[in-house]
């Protein structure tokens, strides 16, 4: 939790803009308007530890 696409990118040997495009996708998919809300859903649903 809490890390930048940058950090990211580099765990999953991707480009900044990949994780970029994909976070943007997901948040497209789910109808959310911004990180914070991203994060929450993934809170909610079991998908992060906090």
């Amino acid at each position: 939790l809490g890390h930048t696409n940058a950090e990211i990118a580099d765990a999953l040997f991707l480009s900044v803009r990949t994780v970029e495009t994909h976070r943007a996708h997901i948040q497209q998919k789910l109808r959310l308007g911004s990180r914070a809300e991203l994060v929450r859903y993934a809170l909610d649903h079991g998908l992060l530890d906090a």
